[in-house]
C-alpha cells in the first residue's frame, strides 16, 4: 500500500511507542499526513522522526483532546490505540488496585469514546476508525480484570459504532493483537512470571509455543492490518474484530 494514503489525514492515539508508533511508521510510509497523540512528552520526538505532527494530551481530558485536534480541518482515519495494561487482581485489597482499575477503564474505554466523539465532527463519508482491542478482548487472563474488561468493551463499542456510523459512510473495525514486543506487554510478562515463580524466558516460550506460528511479533508487524482496515480495500468491512496473534486464539 505504498503511498496509498497520500493526502489523507490520519490521527493515532497512544503513538509515542509500541504498537501505536509501529502503525504510525506504516501510515507515514504510505504517504499519510499524521497527527500522533499520547500522554507522553516523547510523542513530539517520535512524531518529528517520521515527519508527523505530535500532540501531548491525556485522552481522558476533553479539553486536551480538543486542543490536540483543533488544527485539523478534517480527519480521514482515526486509530484509537491509546491504552493502559496493568494487573488488577480482584482478591487483593487496598486503594491502589481500585485506583489502577479505574484508570484503565478511564483510558481504554472512556478515553476511546471521548476521542471518537470529537474526531467525528471532522470525519465525512469514506472515513475509517480502527480501534486497538486485544486477544484478551475475546478470551481472558487471570489478574488482568480491568484490562480484559476494557478490551471486551472496545469490541462492543466497535460493533455498536459500526451500526451507528454506517449510514454516514464511516467504517469502524478493531484489531486484536496477540503478544507483541512492547514495553507494556513485557512488563505484563514480568509480572505474570513473578506471580508464577518462573522465568520470563520460560513463560514467553510457553506463550509463543501455543501459537500456530512461533515467535514474538514486533510493533511494526502490526501496521499492515491497520492500513488494510483503514483503506478502500476494506470498503465492505465494518463492525469486525481482526485477530493478529499468529494463531494463538481460534477465531
Amino acid at each position: 500500500m505504498s503511498n496509498g494514503f497520500a493526502g489523507k489525514q490520519v490521527v493515532i492515539t497512544g503513538a509515542s511507542r509500541g504498537i501505536g508508533f509501529g502503525v504510525a511508521k506504516g501510515f507515514a510510509a504510505a504517504g499519510a499526513s499524521l497527527t500522533l497523540i499520547a500522554d507522553d512528552p516523547g510523542t513530539l520526538a517520535a512524531a518529528q522522526s517520521i515527519g508527523a505532527r505530535g500532540a501531548v494530551a491525556d485522552i481522558t481530558d476533553p479539553a486536551a483532546i480538543d486542543s490536540a485536534l483543533a488544527q485539523l480541518g478534517h480527519i480521514d482515519v482515526l486509530v484509537n490505540n491509546a491504552g493502559l495494561e496493568r494487573l488488577t487482581p480482584v482478591g487483593e485489597g487496598g486503594d491502589e488496585v481500585e485506583a489502577v482499575f479505574r484508570r484503565i477503564i478511564e483510558i481504554n474505554v472512556i478515553g476511546t469514546q471521548l476521542v471518537t466523539r470529537r474526531a467525528l465532527s471532522k470525519m465525512t463519508h469514506g472515513g475509517a476508525i480502527v480501534n486497538t482491542a486485544s486477544i484478551w478482548g475475546r478470551v481472558a487472563e487471570p489478574l488482568f480484570g480491568a484490562y480484559v474488561a476494557s478490551k471486551h468493551a472496545v469490541i462492543g463499542l466497535t460493533k455498536t459504532w459500526a451500526k451507528e456510523l454506517g449510514p454516514r459512510g464511516i467504517r469502524v473495525n478493531a484489531i486484536c493483537p496477540g503478544w507483541v514486543r512492547t514495553q507494556a506487554s513485557m512488563l505484563s510478562l514480568k509480572r505474570m512470571a513473578e506471580r508464577r515463580s518462573e522465568s520470563e524466558d520460560n513463560l514467553l516460550a510457553q506463550i509463543t509455543g501455543g501459537q500456530a506460528l512461533p515467535g514474538l511479533m514486533e510493533p511494526e508487524d502490526m501496521a499492515a492490518a491497520y492500513l488494510f482496515l483503514a483503506s478502500d480495500a476494506a470498503c465492505n468491512i465494518t463492525g469486525q474484530s481482526l485477530g493478529v496473534d499468529r494463531g494463538e486464539v481460534p477465531w
